[in-house]
């Protein structure tokens, strides 16, 4: 290489380095208590707001409060450790399947006009929505906002939560979802529990604190995730990968396969793979 070509790769090496550097310092610094929280919030709101978020918005994200007990839970899920039997046990698994099979028969209509647009029956949907808030009895009271932007400062899983907060300040702007609206400690919402981003991807435009509409978005979720109709759903099955994007806990996935089975007859009511 010449001396030429070499000063050009050192001065294009620096450069880079240098634009590094700056993004680094541009970047909301994440932290692990609540000490930088305010600090972080007004670099994210720069950010932000580069980024076409409302004034309104952004006022929103600036009133929000550290989530200490969002921290506690998320540092706290030692259940999904579990073996499937002890998960099983815990989560009330066998309420969950009669309940289901009960909802099932009395919304009979609903659930069949679901699976004749999505291809998904009754028995995941139902598995997925008692396991998640016992059939919208525990939503949750946390609020979503702040609860997302506590995880985005949060330097545990800051890229994710992130992209969720960029979700729900955009949700907000849109008008689907407003400051105050409240769901589980991770910012959850509705009866089977979307995060922001997957409202934004999966919803079907309903308010998910009716059971319709969740179930509804639920079931476009498991086809954007390659669900095929009259194919089954246990592990192994074609349509297991649906339910592992749903949540990636594997106990948690066997626990909707099996409580799925259990409400759509004992077996799988489609034909096999």
């Amino acid at each position: 290489m010449t001396k030429g070509g070499q000063l050009k790769t050192v001065t294009v090496t620096i450069l880079v380095g240098l634009l590094w550097m700056t993004s680094k310092a541009d970047a909301a610094q994440c932290g692990s208590t609540a000490a930088g929280f305010e600090a972080w919030k007004k670099q994210f709101a720069d950010e932000a707001r580069a980024r076409g978020v409302s004034a309104s918005t952004l006022a929103a994200l600036m009133a929000t409060s550290y989530s200490s007990a969002t921290i506690a839970a998320d540092r706290n899920q030692g259940s999904m450790r579990l073996s499937l039997d002890q998960f099983l046990a815990r989560r009330g698994g066998s309420a969950i399947a009669a309940r289901g099979r009960a909802l099932k028969q009395s919304n009979a209509a609903l659930f069949a006009s679901i699976q004749q647009r999505y291809g998904v029956p009754p028995g995941p949907l139902l598995a997925i929505w008692g396991m998640e808030t016992a059939f919208g009895r525990s939503r949750g009271n946390q609020n979503t906002l702040s609860a997302v932007a506590t995880l985005a400062y949060d330097c545990r899983r800051t890229v994710y939560f992130t992209e969720q907060l960029y979700a729900t300040l955009t949700l907000i702007d849109r008008r689907i979802l407003s400051a105050g609206t409240r769901g589980s400690m991770h910012g959850e919402i509705g009866h089977t529990q979307f995060l922001p981003k997957s409202i934004l991807n999966y919803g079907t435009g309903g308010n998910l604190d009716i059971a319709s509409n969740a179930l509804t978005s639920t079931a476009n979720f498991l086809r954007a995730h390659g669900w095929r109709a009259g194919a089954g759903y246990q592990p192994g099955q074609t349509n297991f990968g649906a339910i592992q994007a749903w949540n990636a806990a594997p106990v948690y996935q066997r626990a909707i396969a099996l409580i799925g089975r259990q409400i759509d007859g004992g077996e799988d009511t489609s034909a096999r793979p």
